[in-house]
């Protein structure tokens, strides 16, 4: 018999989940990433990013409510597609959310040593770290989490907030005026795609049907509350993120360089670290569930979906998913791994689209309108993503389709 989760998670925990999810790279890094393509039109490509991500967050409640176990798009995908897109939705939402807790390692590891006086090769060591860390406290009990990152969430809102009200408050440096004529529409849908990664964290409600209390009223509730306290927060870093009118943003960027020495920005300085690693914390949960449910099916080997004796966490699933995140952080750099997270997760959520597509009528709480558009917009930010990333992504792909077909051949034999 298979043996199932505790559900121990309310709403308001499955809120902070989500919030600590969201709120961190996507506030303290993506917001710049994006602001070095999109320039002054940052405000529209995060709201094209949040108008995809609410597509994609009530399809996602839809098939949550109707289908509410671990897993996400991997589950939706095997029941209401097949197998084979099923099997592509756990592939690439291991490769997205890993790569996203590594580049929020990275981050949080570039803050650090810049504090300590390391050298840079030092950040690298000090990401793989915290991800160590991190994963010892998930093993240690997903209630224990949820109170850490309840104190994670909190500090790294006010901190945002204090980078705002900082912002508006300092003197305004000299204007910069982007030339209109420098508008590229690619790079503005290429701006959105990285912008939509940071909206991704409601999906990590998504992954905990098995533990969520209620999921059919609690996860869309959940999802929409999560969207709507992160699109205001994202657009009020992002008025003042352009009042400092940064001419150059690197791969290492971080909001804090935009800021004088003094108490401030060491208060942000600590939230966007504490920030980023409450990120990684519930990245490291909710893809180990992935990991998880893809070992329960066969996907991969059976031997890491054991659960521990209190049936509260999965120990190999949960150091696999450590493992894949370590390296990912030894091999790339920040921008690299948060563009590689933004082309496999806008794959994922294609996926995620197309099952909600096939929900029965009966069962249905949203117009087929949203996971249409939904799909179309995953598709078309996608394609415009750095042509590197889309090959590296399409060989991942060519190789996961091949070792699932060699796996289920052999299951059904």
């Amino acid at each position: 018999m298979t043996q199932q989760l505790v559900r121990s998670t309310a709403l308001f925990g499955a809120v902070i989940l989500g919030l600590g999810s969201i709120v961190g790279t996507g506030a303290f890094v993506s917001i710049g990433f994006g602001y070095a393509l999109a320039g002054e039109w940052l405000l529209y490509a995060i709201l094209l990013a949040a108008f995809v991500a609410l597509c994609n967050g009530l399809s996602s409640a839809q098939l949550a409510a109707v289908h509410p176990v671990s897993g996400g798009t991997y589950e939706y995908g095997y029941k209401f597609l097949n197998h084979d897109l099923g099997f592509v939705a756990g592939w690439f939402f291991i490769a997205a959310k890993s790569a996203s807790a590594a580049a929020a390692a990275l981050a949080s590891a570039w803050l650090m040593n810049q504090y300590l006086g390391w050298p840079e090769w030092a950040v690298t060591s000090i990401a793989i770290g915290f991800i160590v860390f991190l994963t010892a406290l998930v093993l240690a009990g997903l209630r224990r989490s949820n109170q850490v990152n309840a104190l994670l969430v909190g500090l790294a809102i006010a901190s945002l907030i204090v980078f705002v009200v900082w912002s508006a408050q300092a003197p305004r440096p000299a204007a910069f005026v982007r030339d209109s004529a420098e508008f590229s529409l690619r790079d503005f849908l290429a701006a959105a795609g990285l912008l939509f990664v940071a909206y991704t964290g409601y999906g990590r409600i998504a992954t905990m049907g098995e533990e969520v209390q209620e999921p059919r009223r609690v996860i869309p509730r959940a999802i929409i509350a999560t969207m709507v306290v992160v699109t205001v927060l994202y657009g009020a870093v992002a008025w003042a993120l352009m009042q400092r009118n940064p001419l150059f943003i690197g791969e290492d960027f971080i909001l804090t360089q935009l800021m004088a020495p003094g108490l401030a920005r060491d208060f942000v300085f600590i939230g966007a670290i504490l920030a980023m690693l409450g990120v990684t914390l519930n990245l490291i949960l909710g893809v180990s569930r992935v990991v998880l449910a893809m070992a329960r099916r066969g996907d991969l080997p059976h031997a890491w979906a054991t659960l521990n004796s209190t049936r509260t966490s999965a120990p190999t699933a949960t150091w696999v998913t450590a493992a894949v995140m370590i390296a990912i952080a030894a091999l790339g750099g920040i921008r690299l791994a948060w563009t590689f997270s933004a082309f496999t997760v806008l794959i994922y959520y294609s996926i995620t689209n197309l099952a909600a597509l096939k929900v029965q009528r009966e069962q249905r709480f949203i117009a087929k309108t949203w996971p249409l558009l939904g799909l179309v917009g995953c598709v078309s930010l996608a394609v415009m993503l750095h042509v590197g990333t889309v090959f590296i992504g399409l060989v991942l792909l060519i190789l996961g389709l091949a070792w699932h077909r060699y796996r289920y051949r052999a299951l059904r034999n």
